[in-house]
């Protein structure tokens, strides 16, 4: 599995971003997909997390009806549609991946290298 973050930028409060999450390794529709995030001085924290098959979804409460996780397996990629986006949002976006139903970052076992999303006021 070889992830890679791509869709972050800059955005005004209450717009919105998409982000993607693709596998050059082409396994990804076997693995549970999580997104997290870091804003700066804080610990990363879950956003939301997609299961490979059913598909079913969780969401961090601080993003829950905010945001939609999706996948297409097809394509082996994820991504997170951010609506409404907060200044609070403002962080680093990372996908990562793992052969169970997780939202803890500890059980992830490949993570991309990040997005920065940036949500002005």
């Amino acid at each position: 599995v070889q992830l890679q973050a791509s869709g972050g930028g800059l955005v005004q409060a209450g717009g919105s971003l998409i982000l993607s999450c693709g596998d050059r390794g082409g396994t990804l529709s076997k693995f549970t997909v999580g997104w997290f995030r870091q804003a700066p001085g804080k610990e990363r924290e879950f956003v939301a997390l997609i299961d490979p098959v059913s598909p079913s979804t969780f969401y961090g409460l601080s993003v829950k009806g905010r945001f939609t996780i999706v996948r297409d397996n097809t394509k082996n990629t994820a991504s997170l549609q951010m609506n409404n986006l907060r200044p609070e949002d403002t962080a680093v976006y990372y996908c990562a991946a793992v052969r169970l139903w997780s939202s803890f970052q500890r059980d992830y076992d490949y993570w991309g290298q990040g997005t920065l999303v940036t949500v002005s006021s």
